[in-house]
C-alpha cells in the first residue's frame, strides 16, 4: 500500500488474474478522473475503459471537440461482469460512487482490485489487492509520475490530457491542496510537448445563462455562519432543470466574494447537488461531504443528497458543521443519572409506582447491572388497565434497545433519539449502564442552546439565518384602512405586554400573492390566551379560548374575528396520528406548517411593523410558482397534506414540486391516506369541494391516486367529472336567486361523488370522511330521493304544478340541486327551475284570520285548507282573494260546516 510518506505494500494476491481488466473511475467524472483513466489503459495495455455514470458537461464537450483524446471507452451495460478478472479503480476508493463495478468487490476471491487514488479514506472504501494511494492535488500527477519511472512513453496528446487532469484538480496550482508532485508532474508533461493553449481553453469557461442564473440566486441567498470561531458561507439556489458543472458557478463565487469556506446547495429537480471548497485547514469539506453521502478532498468536496428538500439539506449540513467544526457537547454531558430501573420480576403495579414517583414516562429494566429491555409508561397503564398488574415487567418489556457511548457527539444523541424514535438513550461504556438521555433531556437542551434536531427543526447553536424585508407599503395598497389599523393595534398590544407578535400563514402568502384573503391568523411569542384576553378587553371584543391548545378566537364588534395561537411545536409519535403540542418559538411554529409558501410571518410589533420574516423559502417558492413540503416526513405526519397540495396547486395555478410530488407518491403507495384521521379527512375534502371549481382539482387526485387511496370505491371518471361541473353551474344559478335557504355548496359535491356506491360502500366512506350522523343522513335521503324524482319525471311528463311540488319539496335542498344537475334533458331543468323560482313563492292570499271570518275554528284544518289553496293557485284554479274564499267554501262547506 502506498501511503502518505510514499511507502508501498502489495496484499492478497499478486498474480494476474485470467479474464477481462476495467479500468474504472467515480460517477460524475472529471477531467482529473479522464485522464487517470488514460494514465491506466497505459499502465495496464488490452484494458477496458468504462465510465460508471455520467459525466460533467465539459467533459462531453471535450470529447466532442476533441477526438484525437478519445479512447474507446465502453458503457457499464456493454461490459459481462462475469468475465472481468480484475478491476482498476482511478480517483476514488469508494464503493457507493463505482456504479454496478460495486458488484465486483464483494467476490475477493474471483477480482483483483487494484486502487489509484488521491482522496482521504472513508468507512465505505473498498479494499485492494495493490493500493496506491498519495496526498497529492490530482490523483493524474501520481500516475505520470508511476508512467515516467517505469518509462512508458508518452505522446504529445497524452500528455496535454494528463496536464489538463492536473490543472483541473490543483485550480491550475492555485487550490490550498496543491502539492510539489503535481507541479513536478506538469513540468514533466510539458517536456513531453502538452499543450498549454488546449488545457486554458477547456479549463477557463464562460458561464451560461442557466449559470448566471444559478450564480446570481447564490448571491441573493447566501448567509455567514460562525462556528467555534470560523466563519462559514453557506449559499442555495434552485432549479427545475438540471444544470451541469455546477461546481464552476461555485468556485465563480469563491473568487468574486474571496470567500474561505463555501458550502453551496442547488435544488435541481428532485436532489439536492452540494459542492464544497475551503482553504481552511480546520474545516475538512471531504469529511464534511462524506457525512451527506458524497466525498473529496479536505479542500475541495461535493454531494448529491436524495430524498431531502432544499430546507431538510441546508439543517442537515449546518447540524454536521456543528459536529465536525466546532466542539460539542457528548452523551456524557447531558446524561440523566443514577439511572432509575426495575427488575424483570417485578410486576407492572411495581413499575407503575416508579414511574409515577420519579414522574417519568419509561423505565430501564435491569438485572444484576446488566440491561434486559424497556418499559413505557403506556403499556404499564393499559396492562393495568386490562387487569394483568401482577404480571411480571418481563412479559411486557420491550428488549430492543438503542444504546450510547458517552465519548458519542450531541449529532449523534440527536440522530439516535430522532431518526430511530428512541424513547430513552441508555449511556453504555462496556456492560455499565452509566446514564440516559431521553427525549425532554434532549429538548430541553436544544432549546436552551438554541440546538434543534436536524430531521425536526432547524440545527445549530448558531443565530439562524431570515431573509428579511418590509413590506408595509404593499400592506397599505392590499389591506382595507380597518385591518391595517387592526394590525397595529395588535402590534401595540404585544409591545405593552413583552410579546412579540406576527401575522402569519396564508393571509400572509396571499398578501405578496396580491390575492383577497382577510382571514388573520395571529401567532404570539408569550401567552397567546392571555394577549387574546388583552387585546379583547381594548377592543371591546368577546373571546373564545381553547386552554388546551393555547389558542383564542377573538370576535370583535362587528363580527370580524381574529385567530390567534401560541407560538407552538407539533410532533407526530406514529404516522397519521394527531399532532403532539409544546409551546415554542416562531421559528418552530413555522416549521410545523405544511408548505414552505405557508411559512411566510408579518411581524407586528411597532418598532417592526411590516417586516416580512422567511424562514424557509416561501417567497422563492412563491416566485417559481412551487408548492413543496418542508421535510420529508411531511405527508408521513399527517396525509391529509396530499389533498392539501392538490388543492393549493389547482388553486394558484402552481405545480407541485418534484420532489414533493415523489414524497406524496410513496404516501398513497404506503396507504397513508387510508390511515388519516377521518375528521381531517373531512376538512381536507369540504375545503376542497368548496373551491371555485372542484373538478379541475378532482382530475389531479384521480391522476395521483389519491381519492381512491381513501377508499377503494372511490372514482373519478369522465361522468363524475361531467356531472361535478353542471353541478357548479346548478349551484351558480341557484346563489343568484338570492333564496333565504342555502345549501352547503361541499355536500352538494360530495353527492355526485358517492352516487355510484352501493349501500354498503356508502356507508364505508361516510365513515372514513367522518361525517356526521345528520349529514350521513342528508346523504343517503337525497340518493334515494334523487332515484324517486328522477323516475316520476321521467314516466310522468306534464304533471300538474302541485305535484311537482310535493314531489320535489320532500327531498333534502342538497338533493334538490344534486338531482337538478344530475338530471338529463329540459324537462328535469324546466322543472326544477319552476319549481325554485315559481312554485316555493306561491302563498296563499288569505290567512287563518280570514278562515276565522269564515267560521272555521281553529285546528289542523287550517293547514290543510290553506295547503289546498296553495295547490289550487299553482294550478291556476284561482287567482284572486275572492276566488280562494269561493274556493274554501266549496269545498269546505260554509262557516265550517
Amino acid at each position: 500500500m502506498k501511503t502518505a510518506k510514499g511507502e508501498t505494500k502489495e496484499g492478497g494476491k499478486t498474480s494476474i488474474s485470467l479474464g477481462q481488466t476495467v479500468i474504472t473511475t467515480h460517477q460524475n467524472a472529471d477531467f482529473d478522473a479522464l485522464a487517470s483513466m488514460l494514465a491506466a489503459s497505459l499502465l495496464y495495455p488490452g484494458a477496458m475503459a468504462v465510465f460508471p455514470g455520467s459525466q460533467e458537461k465539459s467533459l462531453k464537450n471535450f470529447f466532442v471537440q476533441s477526438a484525437s483524446y478519445a479512447m474507446d471507452l465502453k458503457k457499464p451495460k456493454e461490459v459481462d461482469l462475469e468475465r472481468v478478472g480484475r478491476l482498476v479503480l482511478v480517483d476514488t476508493r469508494q464503493r457507493s460512487r463505482i456504479g454496478r463495478f460495486a458488484e465486483l468487490t464483494d467476490g475477493r476471491d474471483r477480482v483483483e482490485v487494484h486502487i489509484y487514488d488521491h482522496h482521504p479514506a472513508t468507512e465505505e472504501d473498498v479494499k485492494g489487492d495493490l493500493e496506491q494511494i498519495e496526498e497529492v492535488g490530482a490523483c493524474t500527477s501520481m500516475l505520470t509520475r508511476i508512467l515516467i519511472e517505469r518509462g512508458i512513453e508518452i505522446n504529445p496528446d497524452q500528455a496535454t490530457l494528463l496536464a489538463l487532469g492536473i490543472y483541473e484538480d490543483t485550480g491550475s496550482f492555485t487550490f490550498t491542496s496543491t502539492t510539489p508532485a503535481d507541479l513536478i508532474a506538469a513540468g514533466q508533461l510539458l517536456a513531453r510537448g502538452a499543450n498549454l493553449n488546449t488545457v486554458s481553453s477547456l479549463i477557463v469557461r464562460q458561464l451560461d445563462a442557466n449559470q448566471v442564473g444559478l450564480l446570481n440566486d447564490l448571491l441573493h441567498h447566501q448567509e455567514i455562519l460562525s462556528f467555534g470561531g470560523l466563519e462559514v458561507t453557506i449559499a442555495t439556489c434552485s432549479t427545475d432543470s438540471y444544470s451541469p458543472d455546477f461546481a464552476i458557478v461555485a468556485h465563480k463565487l469563491v473568487e468574486m466574494n474571496n470567500i474561505p469556506v463555501l458550502f453551496a446547495l442547488a435544488r435541481m429537480e428532485d436532489r439536492i447537488h452540494l459542492v464544497a471548497r475551503s482553504r481552511l485547514e480546520e474545516v475538512d469539506v471531504g469529511r464534511i461531504a462524506a457525512a451527506l453521502g458524497g466525498g473529496g478532498h479536505t479542500f475541495a468536496a461535493s454531494a448529491t443528497i436524495r430524498d431531502k428538500t432544499l430546507i431538510e439539506a441546508r439543517q442537515r449540513l449546518i447540524y454536521i458543521l456543528e459536529s465536525m467544526v466546532s466542539p460539542g457537547r457528548k452523551a456524557r454531558d447531558i446524561m440523566s443519572f443514577p439511572v432509575i430501573s426495575v427488575p424483570p420480576a417485578a410486576p407492572l403495579s411495581q413499575a407503575s409506582e416508579a414511574l409515577t414517583r420519579y414522574n417519568i414516562n419509561v423505565l430501564l429494566v435491569m438485572e444484576e447491572g446488566r440491561l434486559k429491555g424497556l418499559i413505557s409508561r403506556q403499556v404499564v397503564e393499559k396492562g393495568i388497565f386490562l387487569g394483568v398488574e401482577n404480571e411480571p415487567v418481563s412479559e411486557y418489556m420491550n428488549p430492543e434497545l438503542v444504546t450510547i457511548d458517552p465519548e458519542a457527539p450531541l449529532s449523534e444523541v440527536q440522530e439516535r433519539i430522532v431518526e430511530q424514535r428512541a424513547r430513552i438513550l441508555p449511556v453504555v461504556e462496556g456492560k455499565e449502564i452509566l446514564g440516559v438521555v431521553t427525549r425532554t433531556d434532549l429538548l430541553n437542551l436544544l432549546m436552551d442552546q438554541p440546538r434543534i434536531p436536524d430531521s425536526l427543526y432547524d440545527p445549530g447553536g448558531i443565530q439562524p439565518f431570515v431573509r428579511k424585508k418590509n413590506i408595509r407599503r404593499l400592506m397599505v395598497e392590499q389591506l382595507p384602512e380597518r385591518v391595517m389599523n387592526l394590525l397595529a393595534d395588535l402590534g401595540r398590544s404585544g409591545d405593552e405586554l413583552g410579546f412579540n407578535v406576527y401575522a402569519v400563514g396564508g393571509f400572509v402568502r396571499d398578501l405578496l400573492l396580491r390575492q383577497t384573503n382577510l382571514d388573520v391568523d395571529i401567532v404570539v411569542e408569550g401567552e397567546g390566551i392571555a394577549f387574546a384576553h388583552s387585546f379583547a378587553e381594548r377592543a371591546g371584543a368577546r373571546v373564545r379560548d381553547h386552554a388546551k391548545f393555547g389558542t383564542a378566537v377573538v370576535i370583535l364588534p362587528d363580527g370580524f374575528k381574529l385567530d390567534v395561537a401560541t407560538a407552538r411545536l407539533e410532533y407526530y409519535e406514529s404516522p397519521a396520528a394527531l399532532p403532539i403540542i409544546e409551546v415554542s418559538s416562531l421559528k418552530l411554529d413555522l416549521y410545523r406548517r405544511d408548505f414552505t409558501i405557508n411559512t411566510l410571518a408579518v411581524k407586528l410589533n411597532q418598532a417592526q411593523f411590516g417586516t416580512l420574516i422567511d424562514y424557509f423559502g416561501g417567497q422563492r417558492d412563491l416566485k417559481e410558482k412551487a408548492i413543496r413540503v418542508l421535510h420529508s416526513l411531511s405527508f408521513i405526519e399527517d396525509p391529509t397534506r396530499c389533498l392539501r397540495a392538490v388543492r393549493f396547486e389547482q388553486r394558484f395555478g402552481f405545480r407541485i414540486g418534484k420532489l414533493t410530488r415523489n414524497l406524496l407518491s410513496n404516501a398513497v403507495k404506503l396507504g397513508s391516506l387510508a390511515k388519516a384521521n377521518p375528521n381531517r379527512l373531512l376538512v381536507e375534502t369540504r375545503n376542497i369541494l368548496t373551491e371555485p371549481l372542484p373538478p379541475r382539482v378532482f382530475r389531479r387526485l384521480n391522476e395521483l391516486g389519491l381519492w381512491s387511496a381513501i377508499h377503494p370505491a372511490l372514482r373519478f371518471g369522465e361522468l363524475e367529472e361531467r356531472r361535478m361541473y353542471e353541478t357548479v353551474l346548478v349551484l351558480s344559478w341557484y346563489d343568484l336567486l338570492y333564496r333565504r335557504d342555502k345549501p352547503r355548496h361541499w355536500l352538494v359535491h360530495l353527492l355526485g361523488l358517492v352516487d355510484h356506491l352501493s349501500s354498503k360502500e356508502l356507508g364505508e366512506v361516510m365513515a372514513r370522511l367522518g361525517l356526521t350522523a345528520r349529514e350521513r343522513q342528508t346523504v343517503r335521503e337525497s340518493k334515494a330521493w334523487s332515484r324517486r324524482i328522477l323516475r316520476a319525471l321521467e314516466h310522468r311528463p306534464g304533471m300538474r304544478p302541485s305535484s311537482l311540488y310535493h314531489l320535489l319539496e320532500q327531498a333534502p335542498l342538497e338533493g334538490q340541486l344534486w338531482t337538478m344537475a344530475k338530471g338529463e334533458g329540459e324537462e328535469v331543468r324546466r322543472a326544477f327551475s319552476a319549481y325554485f323560482t315559481e312554485l316555493k313563492r306561491v302563498r296563499p292570499w288569505i290567512n287563518g284570520n280570514t278562515l276565522k271570518e269564515l267560521g272555521f275554528k281553529p285546528g289542523p284544518i287550517f293547514g290543510k285548507i290553506l295547503g289546498s289553496i296553495r295547490d289550487a293557485r299553482m294550478n291556476g284554479r284561482v287567482v284572486t282573494r275572492e276566488d280562494e274564499k269561493e274556493y274554501v267554501l266549496r269545498r269546505f262547506g260554509r262557516e265550517g260546516e
